[in-house]
């Protein structure tokens, strides 16, 4: 599995893709997300090319929010990517 680090101030998790290839890196970045609550905060970091086209789309299908994507300064091709956790396909709230 890919390493879910816990070392940013602006997300709650962060998770390193740069070592998968689609569609790996989607499944790795599904079960983050299925491990995280509504209101969370994820960072993933990925590649650039395909991993940036998919994985940011399958996000949103999910129905997750983009918060950024951003390339990272001192690592060319690589892209870090932060997402708000919305609530799990097929939950309904408890309000």
């Amino acid at each position: 599995m890919a390493p879910v680090l816990h070392t940013s101030e602006d997300c709650d998790r962060e998770l390193d893709i740069t070592d998968k290839i689609c569609p790996l890196t989607f499944v790795h970045t599904r079960l983050t997300i299925d491990s995280m609550e509504p209101g969370a905060v994820l960072a993933i970091l990925l590649n650039g090319g395909e991993p940036l086209e998919n994985v940011p789309r399958s996000i949103k299908e999910l129905g997750h929010e983009i918060i950024s994507v951003k390339p990272i300064a001192n690592l060319p091709g690589r892209y870090r990517l932060r997402v708000l956790i919305r609530q799990k396909v097929g939950e309904r709230s408890r309000v």
